[in-house]
């Protein structure tokens, strides 16, 4: 299905369960045949710290649902693009080196700078 919109998602809030379900919903827009990309914006950049973990996994796991570090490298093999905020890593402390590889520190005016007129844009 070529030239189909791009799907955008900002992750705005440093909740795991937010990412969850931004992840879910980037890849199965990803599996219909849509780019996708994903960009956490301030403190949730440390929520691709690697190793990635949230306090929902354990639940998770017990449903027989994967876990979010599980979900973050299926969304990376269906070539989801996952960028973090550069200021949210100042603000969080982190360094390019421990984010989960193939994240890309990004600003939020060049993610949305990719964001065509015909492209969809979500945030959680």
């Amino acid at each position: 299905m070529p030239g189909l919109p791009s799907l955008n998602i900002i992750v705005a809030v440093a909740e795991g369960r937010r990412l969850y379900a931004a992840l879910e919903a980037g890849m199965a827009a990803a599996a219909l045949g849509r780019p996708v990309r994903i960009f956490l914006q301030g403190e949730a950049a440390a929520l691709l710290r690697d190793p990635v973990s949230f306090s929902g996994d354990e639940a998770r796991r017990a449903a027989g649902q994967p876990d979010l570090a599980w979900l973050v490298e299926e969304a990376i093999a269906m070539e989801v693009d996952l960028f973090v905020c550069q200021s949210g890593m100042a603000l969080v402390g982190i360094a390019a080196t421990e984010l989960v590889p193939h994240v890309r520190a990004a600003g939020l005016v060049s993610f949305l700078a990719e964001v065509g007129a015909d492209d969809r844009l979500i945030v959680y």
